[in-house]
């Protein structure tokens, strides 16, 4: 028997933590509920979960500052589903730029929000297409960077690791799987959100922006990943898959 989905809920409102906990595991999922920061901590210490749906308006250390924290932390490739009750661009924008793989604002139907959920999972597992020439390889060299396929995170030329959210290992394994192509925003938001998924109109823009920061590329003029205005983005740069370990 196939081992449940373990998602971690962290909301003040136990009301919503109950009915969200109940509708969830009636669906076949595994959950644990916390109020706050200090009990998704604890949480987190006793099992890492699939998935973490994330309130934003918490008391102590808000949903944002939580998202920080979790993706500078070991735990940082868990996905992360964050809510609000406050329909606000601004929120949406600084919680991708933290690292939210998805972003849902209250009031929600319990069962989109279990659509969301399998769609992170989904798209956190799946690996994109045209994958055949890097599938036996440990490392992807490109530029001065390597790509560790195992740990999912980045070394640069001294062997310093530079950690990746799990958006930014998806986005930057669609680049390397398609090098100096050019790819529309639409194309990389189905290749790396999935059909399903209503991602945010400009959650590709921001996710670019903060993978350029993790290649410390330029964005005024681009090493790695530049811009063609009206066109989309391209990886300027060969691919070279690389057998061995980091």
């Amino acid at each position: 028997m196939a081992e449940m989905d373990h998602v971690l809920i962290v909301d003040d409102d136990r009301d919503i933590r109950e009915l969200v906990t109940a509708y969830l595991e009636k669906q076949g999922l595994r959950c644990t509920a916390a109020e706050d920061g200090r009990a998704m901590r604890s949480a987190l210490q006793r099992a890492t979960p699939d998935v973490i749906v994330l309130d934003l308006m918490l008391p102590g250390d808000d949903g944002l500052a939580l998202c920080r924290e979790i993706r500078s932390g070991k735990q940082r490739a868990i996905p992360i589903l964050m809510l609000t009750a406050r329909d606000d661009e601004t929120d949406r924008i600084v919680g991708l730029e933290l690292g939210a793989d998805d972003y849902m604002s209250k009031p929600f139907a319990a069962r989109e929000l279990l659509a969301r959920i399998r769609a992170v999972l989904r798209r956190t597992r799946m690996l994109p297409p045209n994958m055949q020439a890097t599938e036996t390889a440990s490392l992807i060299g490109f530029g001065a960077w390597r790509l560790d396929l195992v740990a999912r995170h980045l070394l640069a030329e001294d062997d310093v690791a530079v950690a990746l959210s799990s958006a930014e290992y998806r986005l930057l394994r669609v680049f390397l799987d398609h090098p100096q192509r050019v790819l529309t925003r639409d194309q990389l938001l189905e290749l790396t959100h999935g059909h399903n998924a209503q991602a945010f109109d400009r959650s590709i823009d921001i996710l670019v922006s903060r993978l350029r920061q993790r290649l410390r590329d330029d964005p005024r003029e681009p090493r790695y990943i530049k811009t063609l205005r009206s066109e989309g983005y391209v990886l300027s740069c060969p691919v070279t898959p690389l057998a061995g370990t980091a």
